[in-house]
C-alpha cells in the first residue's frame, strides 16, 4: 500500500519513525507499507519506489526543511495529491479550529483523486464533518480519523465496531491531557493555575499559547467529532457550550476534595447537548484519572458503562491510532 504523508511536524515524523522501526513486523503481519511522498511547507520528497524514511527524518530534524533532501521537489501538498501515484493520504498538518484549512482542501482533493484518507487533524472534522463524510462516500473511498480524538485510545473504532448493536446514550470524558496535568498539579501541590500552567509549558505539555487547551476548545472539537461519528448528530464546534479552567483555584479543589470530589475539565454529549466545562467528579469515579492521561466513558443500553483510559497525545501515541487506521484500510484493499 502506497502512502503519502502531508505535514511533517511532530505527528508526521512520529508516524514515519513507527513505519521505519516496525517495518519488518508490519510486513510479516500485514504486508508492505511504502511511503512514496512526504510534504512540509518547503516542498516534498518523492520516490515512487518508496522513500528511505530514516534519511528523510534526519534531513527534517537537522535542517528543519524537506527541501534540503536530495530527492526533494518544489511541490505543494495539492500537487502531490494530484500528480503522484499512491493509495492513502495521511493528513497531519497543524489543526486549525477556525477554518479547518489547509487540511479540509487536502482531504477533499484526495477524495476527488480517488485516494483514501487517514487524518489526525481535528479542525476540518470539528467544522465540516458531514460534508467530508458525504464526499468520501460519493467518491467511494475510505475516510478514517481515529487519531483526531484521544491519541492512542481506541475511542471511535471501539464504539463503532466493538460496541456495534449498543445504543450509546451518552459519552463523557477527559479528552485533553494538558488541562488534566494542570488540574492534577494544582490539586496535589496546592499551586495556582498560572504556576501549574508554566510548569506544563516547561515540560512541553502546553503550547506557548495554551488557549486552545485551557479554554476548552480542543476538548470541544473532540466531542463534536464523537457526537457526529458515533451518535449520528450533525454538530459543529459552534454548537458546544464551552467553559475552560482558568478560574479554578487550589481552594476550590481543596474544598471539593473535602467533600469527596475532584474537579476535572469534562466534555459531555447527552441528549443532543454538547458541553465542555469543569465538573465535580467523585474521587472514586473511573473518570478521576491523573496527570496527562485521558479517559472516555460510554453509557450504553446493553454493555452499560464502558471506560477507556490512555495517553491522549504524543507522537508515538498518535502514530499508533493512525497506524491502526492504515491497517484497517489495507485489510479492505
Amino acid at each position: 500500500m502506497k502512502v503519502a504523508i502531508i505535514g511533517f511536524g511532530v505527528v508526521g515524523r512520529g508516524l514515519a519513525k513507527v513505519l521505519y522501526s516496525k517495518e519488518k513486523y508490519l510486513k510479516e503481519k500485514f504486508g508492505e507499507f511504502k511511503v512514496v511522498a512526504v510534504c512540509d511547507r518547503s516542498g516534498a520528497v518523492v520516490d515512487e519506489d518508496g522513500l528511505n524514511l530514516k534519511e528523510v527524518i534526519e534531513v527534517k530534524e537537522k535542517t528543519g526543511k524537506l527541501i534540503n533532501h536530495g530527492k526533494s521537489r518544489e511541490l505543494s501538498p495539492l500537487d502531490v495529491i494530484r500528480e503522484i501515484d499512491f493509495d492513502v493520504t495521511v493528513e497531519v498538518t497543524p489543526s486549525n479550529l477556525e477554518t479547518g484549512e489547509p487540511a479540509k482542501t487536502h482531504i477533499l482533493e484526495s477524495f476527488k483523486n480517488k485516494k483514501h484518507v487517514v487524518t489526525a487533524n481535528k479542525g476540518p472534522l470539528a467544522l465540516y464533518f458531514k460534508e467530508l463524510v458525504e464526499n468520501a462516500k460519493k467518491h467511494e473511498v475510505y475516510f478514517r480519523y481515529e487519531a483526531t480524538v484521544g491519541g492512542a485510545m481506541p475511542i471511535i473504532n471501539l464504539a463503532k465496531e466493538n460496541l456495534a448493536g449498543n445504543e450509546i446514550l451518552a459519552i463523557r470524558g477527559i479528552l485533553n491531557g494538558t488541562t488534566n496535568y494542570i488540574l492534577t498539579k494544582m490539586e496535589k501541590e496546592k499551586v495556582d493555575f498560572e504556576t501549574a500552567l508554566k510548569e506544563a509549558q516547561e515540560l512541553g505539555y502546553a503550547e506557548a499559547d495554551p488557549s486552545q487547551d485551557v479554554d476548552g476548545l480542543d476538548t470541544a472539537a473532540k466531542i463534536v467529532i464523537l457526537a457526529n461519528s458515533i451518535m449520528g448528530l450533525n454538530k459543529s464546534i459552534k454548537d458546544v457550550k464551552i467553559k475552560g479552567i482558568r478560574k479554578i483555584t487550589p481552594e476550590a479543589l481543596f474544598l471539593a476534595n473535602k467533600r469527596g470530589y475532584t474537579i476535572k475539565l469534562i466534555g459531555e454529549i447527552r441528549e443532543n447537548r454538547l458541553v465542555v466545562e469543569p465538573m465535580l467528579i467523585p474521587l472514586e469515579s473511573p473518570l478521576n484519572v491523573k496527570g496527562t492521561l485521558n479517559v472516555a466513558m460510554f453509557e450504553t443500553d446493553l454493555a452499560k458503562e464502558v471506560v477507556v483510559v490512555g495517553r491522549g497525545a504524543g507522537a508515538e501515541e498518535t502514530a499508533s491510532a493512525i497506524l491502526s487506521d492504515l491497517i484497517w484500510i489495507k485489510k479492505r484493499l
